[in-house]
């Protein structure tokens, strides 16, 4: 007994490049010292964002993920939001 079965593939599907927004305002900067940017790339538990999610560039992400540490270590931000003694 031969068992035949077809597969079709989904469509291509293309998504729009992402744009590390650092490097489209070349004002803006990353500070350990400021929460509330810092706190839009990471996750409620705690995790950081890749970069392929957030669009940053290496350079960026790299400077980011230094930032979030350094913030943890000074309680600036949580290490994790959920605590569960």
């Amino acid at each position: 007994m031969s068992v035949t079965t077809t597969t079709t593939a989904a469509p291509a599907r293309r998504t729009k490049k992402k744009i590390c927004r650092f490097c489209a305002d070349p004002h803006s900067s990353i500070d350990y010292k400021e929460p509330k940017l810092i706190g839009v790339f990471v996750t409620e538990r705690g995790k950081i964002i890749p970069r392929r999610i957030t669009g940053n560039c290496a350079y960026h992400q790299r400077r980011m993920q230094e930032a979030i540490k350094r913030a943890r270590i000074l309680a600036l931000l949580p290490f994790t939001t959920v605590y569960q003694p």
